[in-house]
């Protein structure tokens, strides 16, 4: 065979290879993985690991706007903030969780000063409520809501100083009960690092069983759980409709701090904890540190 017909040959045989190839390319499809779509809202996807709320300033498009850059030690004076939409403009509608459409948790960075709060949106998408604080220090303020074009609750949160002489506290030790107002809480039940755990809580006074406990926010208490060091928000469901149940789930081992707000004679109050996961021990309260004192009912709750 002449060498141009052999070359012809040759040519031919390549184009016939890459023709059955580019063939099997469509049939099968490129060897490349599209990328996830992000999550809707902040919304947490299969597969991935849950990143707890309040730790983040913006999520899912979302963004924590505060108009009211500190706070004043003693008389409450207007906390204003925006949530902004994706679309960068403030969000004026809501789906009501826990008879609210937005909730405000304001604790100091040692986890002391914890107050629970439900400001009013004005028509403008700015929320407003009056808060003042007892002590200065940084704060966290955590904004619980549920935008009305998302299918899940997001928590945002931002710093927020009250200027002064900044002395913080150590967290009181783990305990089962909790005094508050004269009633009594006590806890049963244990935290358990990336499991589902049932917390039962009960209410006496004067030794007695308070079994006429009131409403509050459509169950009869409402349990926030805060992780020591970044104050992690951690959603708490009620387990019972009748009784102070809930089922938590903690992401780490480590410390962790309990509010349960519960009313009774009209009156909203706290009983705070300190609990731990399985296993761990809480550390020493470090060398001098002021001492906290009894656990009273300093919060406010709107």
């Amino acid at each position: 065979m002449r060498t141009p017909v052999r070359l012809a040959a040759f040519a031919l045989g390549l184009v016939a290879v890459f023709g059955v190839a580019a063939g099997a390319g469509r049939l099968i499809g490129p060897d490349v993985r599209p990328e996830p779509e992000p999550a809707h809202g902040g919304a947490h996807t299969p597969g991935t690991p849950r990143v707890p709320g309040g730790l983040q300033i913006a999520q899912g498009g979302y963004r924590l706007s505060p108009a009211t850059t500190r706070f004043t030690v003693g008389e409450p004076r207007p906390f204003a903030f925006q949530v902004l939409g994706p679309d960068g403009k403030p969000v004026t509608s809501y789906t009501r969780n826990h008879d609210k459409d937005l909730h405000l948790i304001v604790v100091r960075r040692d986890l002391s000063g914890y107050q629970h709060l439900h400001p009013v949106l004005g028509a403008d998408g700015t929320w407003s409520a009056p808060i003042g604080v007892d002590t200065p220090g940084q704060y966290r303020v955590l904004a619980d809501f549920q935008p009305a074009a998302e299918p899940e609750a997001l928590t945002l949160g931002v710093d927020v100083p009250a200027p002064g002489d900044y002395q913080p506290v150590p967290l009181p030790p783990v305990a089962r009960t909790a005094e508050v107002d004269g009633y009594t809480v006590t806890l049963a039940g244990d935290l358990a690092a990336g499991a589902s755990s049932k917390l039962d809580l009960t209410v006496s006074r004067d030794g007695k069983p308070v079994t006429d406990l009131e409403p509050y926010l459509g169950a009869l208490g409402h349990l926030v759980v805060l992780r020591e060091g970044d104050l992690a928000y951690l959603h708490v469901h009620p387990a019972s409709e009748t009784a102070l149940s809930f089922e938590a789930e903690v992401p780490s081992p480590g410390v962790y701090r309990l509010y349960l707000d519960f009313q009774h004679a009209g009156k909203v109050r706290t009983a705070e904890f300190t609990a731990t996961t399985t296993g761990v021990t809480q550390p020493p309260a470090p060398t001098g540190t002021a001492d906290p004192g009894p656990s009273a009912d300093g919060h406010t709750h709107d």
